[in-house]
């Protein structure tokens, strides 16, 4: 089975999606038989390049939101990702900035057969330790941390190597009928926009499993001993005990 769950570096939301889908997959009774793929899906790379702005900020300027609705959006969010494991998780003390160069990390680990565990440690960059991770230092300091080759990772983002890449990837889940990050799809077949609970993606997991593997069904009959349609297992035989 293969999952692709598409995401955007600093969306909080995305974090606990790939949180969830992590452990929907840890209590799958096939899990050792999927696949998952972090997909980039930009929503930040509008932020100017070279400076940042903290969440409030940003909340503001785009959302346009007021003090008290961002306290109870961001602690909100925090909150559950605490209940869920994920303490601490840092959104509304956190730094806002474009994640261009952050998605063109992504693909170049990804190339080097790093996804998961790239995105694994940018996610916890960011959130868990609060953090940058929009400059070419801190991409790089990752690299080390992810044993990638330091100077190859440097040359690969200062030409823009995998800029294209990026934009295809969110391309296609916009093709896929996604409007927002985080947005997973199961087989190339089903679609689960947002940060569904665990128990929701555990369920798809299932029903795409059990319709991809359909259970032989046994019909009703005797054939005797042995017959035209068959031969009976003698009650004797190892079969039955």
């Amino acid at each position: 089975m293969k999952i692709e769950i598409w995401a955007e570096v600093t969306c909080p939301w995305c974090g606990l999606g790939s949180h969830r889908l992590d452990q929907a997959v840890e209590q799958f009774e096939h899990g050792d038989e999927v696949e998952v793929i972090h997909r980039s899906f930009p929503i930040s790379d509008s932020f100017p390049v070279g400076s940042t702005l903290t969440a409030r900020e940003a909340l503001v300027q785009r959302h346009g939101m007021g003090e008290a609705q961002i306290q109870a959006t961001t602690r909100a969010i925090e909150a559950l990702a605490e209940k869920e494991g994920l303490s601490p998780y840092i959104v509304l003390d956190n730094q806002v900035g474009n994640t261009r160069l952050a998605h063109a990390f992504l693909a170049h680990a990804s190339a080097e057969g790093k996804n998961r565990a790239a995105w694994d440690a940018i996610f916890r960059a960011y959130f868990r330790q609060g953090r940058s991770v929009f400059g070419l230092g801190d991409l790089l300091d990752l690299a080390d941390e992810l044993g990638l080759d330091r100077e190859k990772t440097r040359q690969v983002l200062t030409e823009g190597r995998f800029r294209q890449q990026v934009q295809e990837e969110a391309g296609q889940a916009q093709r896929l009928g996604a409007t927002g990050a985080p947005f997973i799809v199961v087989d190339g077949r089903y679609a689960v926009p947002g940060a569904q609970d665990t128990d929701r993606l555990l369920s798809v997991l299932r029903k795409v499993w059990a319709e991809a593997h359909p259970a032989v069904q046994l019909l009703e009959g005797d054939a005797g001993v042995c017959g035209p349609d068959g031969c009976a297992v003698p009650a004797d035989h190892p079969a039955h005990t």
